[in-house]
């Protein structure tokens, strides 16, 4: 098997086109883990009086607040997104290609594979509803699936903005965002209000990824600037101005820092969009490697499938747990259907992973060709394509400052 193995990553990494720049590949596949590991760990679905509810660790166990600091990657993506959206569209119309085209692409390759994950549920929740399953755990399982997809909409939506997006500096969002916490938290503003920081606030990394395809590389000291000022704006506005600590949003506090996007959010955002910049040139090194490459190139041919899915896995993983301990006599699994309130908790909910990945890997299975249907027709595609974004312009690695990403070529 090792020698199997061995022979595949190097078919993957001969396959690979030698102008791609591997490194943003991996940027999307580690930011998809992060989320994914992010999502299993600080999401508990616990059993009580015949109903199923949330509840995250997070909120019994503060001194956790640091794993929402490494597990809240979505700044990356959108990042990689705007950077990959930008010269995609660029090249577009250098072939003279019309935007409305060029944006129905792009849409499709987004979309389609949520098609059977709704058809799914859309049974799974008729079968419930039939069964008599409580309607409070009906509604916690559909909103644990569909919470993931306001991603997508946001993507999508800044997407189809591209070309009137793609040219305004980061800055200008961020002014935005400021005004608007300003606005809320300093003069008892409307709530409501804070719902403009849903574009405003994703537009800043994703117009600073378009900026970078544009004008091409930042220098490492903006980088640093970037990573260092970032991380200094959030910690003073975690300690001083009011800003909940965690990034991800915790069940029952007043204040969620994504729901919607605080200024906090955002200057973290930019400390990890720094970070990532940064981290391009070892990423290349490490990704010479064929083994290292397939791995990454392997995780982003399936990457929206993943996303879109690993929920459903960490539901079947708990429910089929909740059934099978009924069946035994034995009462709620510790880390499955506990209240997430103490340290054994967590490590039994890390012994659970192995098997949340198991039933992913079936979801995989079942549902990747949908994400593979996407992609051109008549087209051989690269052995690795963007996540979750489904297919990305092949990017050539840089001749200058290798640390950061050079300019895309084939969109």
């Amino acid at each position: 098997m090792p020698d199997t193995l061995r022979r595949l990553a190097h078919r993957i990494d001969a396959a690979t086109p030698p102008d791609r720049d591997r490194a943003l590949d991996a940027l999307r596949a580690l930011a998809i883990l992060g989320v994914i590991l992010g999502h299993w760990l600080v999401t508990a679905l616990v059993a009580d009086s015949g109903t199923l509810h949330v509840e995250s660790p997070l909120g019994h166990l503060p001194e956790l607040t640091p794993v929402s600091w490494v597990f809240q990657t979505l700044a990356v993506f959108f990042l990689v997104g705007g950077y990959v959206a930008a010269r995609g569209h660029a090249a577009a119309r250098a072939r003279g290609e019309r935007d409305s085209r060029w944006i129905a692409a792009r849409l499709r390759r987004l979309f389609r594979p949520v098609v059977p994950l709704l058809a799914v549920w859309l049974v799974a929740t008729a079968g419930m509803l039939a069964a008599g399953v409580p309607w409070q755990t009906v509604h916690t399982l559909g909103k644990l699936v569909l919470s993931p997809l306001w991603f997508l909409l946001m993507l999508a939506a800044l997407t189809a903005a591209t070309p009137l997006v793609a040219r305004i500096h980061p800055l200008w969002p961020l002014a935005v965002v400021v005004h608007v916490d300003l606005i809320r938290f300093g003069f008892d503003g409307s709530d409501t209000l804070g719902w403009l920081n849903l574009p405003a606030g994703w537009l800043v990394p994703y117009c600073l990824g378009a900026l970078v395809a544009r004008r091409g590389p930042l220098a490492p000291a903006a980088s640093w600037t970037l990573l260092l000022g970032g991380a200094t704006a959030t910690g003073l506005l975690v300690a001083f101005a009011g800003y909940p600590g965690s990034m991800v949003g915790v069940p029952g506090a007043p204040v969620s820092n994504l729901n919607p996007p605080t200024l906090a959010a955002v200057t973290f955002g930019l400390a990890q969009c720094g970070g990532a910049l940064l981290l391009l040139g070892p990423l290349r090194r490490v990704l010479r490697r064929p083994a290292a490459w397939a791995a990454v190139a392997l995780l982003n041919l399936c990457a929206l499938t993943v996303f879109l899915w690993h929920q459903t896995a960490m539901i079947a993983v708990t429910t089929g747990g909740l059934f099978v301990a009924g069946l035994l006599g034995h009462g709620p699994l510790t880390g499955l259907h506990t209240v997430p309130d103490d340290p054994t908790w967590i490590l039994a909910r890390l012994g659970w992973l192995p098997l949340f990945a198991g039933a992913l890997l079936l979801c995989l299975a079942a549902f990747h060709t949908y994400e593979r249907a996407t992609r051109g027709a008549g087209r051989k595609p690269a052995p690795a394509v963007s996540a979750p974004t489904a297919s990305a312009p092949t990017v050539p690695a840089p001749r200058r400052h290798s640390d950061t990403p050079a300019a895309a070529r084939n969109a």
